[in-house]
């Protein structure tokens, strides 16, 4: 069994938001507890377990080093990165298989986008809970963002989106860990998408993602997030469909990523694809199970 680590939503090595990927071939899925003591092991936010199931349909399953989640953006994009550097398959669409549902996978020559899951608004929250929210990081009322508020949003895992009012405000969260996992247990979400708009040309918003109560103190680059966010942005009227958004993450860790994301409005759903670069910088093969 080999163990690849690709970076993924950059170009650079060590940089960006790290993912271990495991090609399983053909090979029925290892036991849930060996899949989730290789991710604890390898330490990094999610592992990729990746089974072959048809010639452009592959299952994947993915753990954080403390359970399973749905849906990955960043450990697919580096899924599939490594599938297309070291597992033969070239560019082209493929089916994605997860708990999150089917979703379609784009590989590209230098980028690999794919769809987010059905978009679900979540909840909304009070004036009390949204304060309880923001001193979670250490922040306080004149740290928010005049007219947008925080909601619940999913694209596969659902999160609590938290705009702040601008970078230096972002760069001030400090986590609470206890509180934000007792928050996230009492609100039902994965944790909390902290972000300001930039006025910065090229630059839609930076991000922060903090999802303690998996294990994951803070991420580097989060695409599930990033497609919650392009679904908050679009219901405000803050992105336009078929224009490209691009998310920036990661600075506070020393990673800084950037993540890739467009919307299409049809009458029948909003389709909403994330994309992004990767890098393959090791691989590793597990002796002992």
């Amino acid at each position: 069994m080999e163990v690849y680590i690709a970076d993924a939503f950059t170009n650079c090595p060590f940089s960006g938001n790290q993912a271990g990927v495991v090609l399983l071939g053909q090979a029925d899925f290892s036991r849930d507890t060996l899949m989730r003591a290789l991710a604890g092991e390898l330490k990094h936010s999610e592992t990729a377990f990746v089974r072959r199931t048809g010639e452009r349909s592959f299952h994947v399953r993915f753990f954080t080093p403390v359970d399973e989640v749905d849906l990955c953006g960043h450990a697919a994009v580096a899924a599939f990165t490594v599938l297309r550097e070291a597992g033969g398959i070239e560019t082209g669409a493929y089916t994605l298989q997860a708990r999150a549902g089917n979703l379609e996978i784009r590989l590209e020559e230098d980028a690999v986008w794919m769809d987010m899951a059905r978009s679900q608004e979540g909840r909304r929250f009070d004036e009390a809970e949204q304060s309880r929210l923001y001193a979670a990081f250490g922040l306080e009322r004149e740290d928010r963002r005049e007219g947008l508020e925080a909601q619940a949003v999913s694209t596969g895992l659902m999160d609590i989106l938290l705009p702040v009012k601008d970078q230096p405000a972002l760069g001030r969260a400090v986590l609470n860990r206890e509180e934000v996992c007792r928050l996230s247990r009492e609100f039902g979400v994965t944790g909390v998408h902290m972000f300001c708009l930039e006025g910065e040309k090229g630059i839609t918003a930076r991000c922060r993602n903090f999802a303690p109560l998996y294990g994951i103190a803070e991420e580097a680059a989060t695409g599930t997030s990033s497609g919650a966010l392009t679904y908050y942005l679009y219901r405000r009227g803050l992105v336009v469909p078929g224009e490209e958004n691009r998310f920036i993450q990661g600075e506070a860790m020393g990673k800084p990523s950037e993540i890739l994301s467009r919307l299409e409005d049809t009458q029948e759903a909003v389709r909403i694809q994330i994309g992004g670069q990767a890098v393959l910088t090791m691989v590793c093969r597990l002796l002992a199970i």
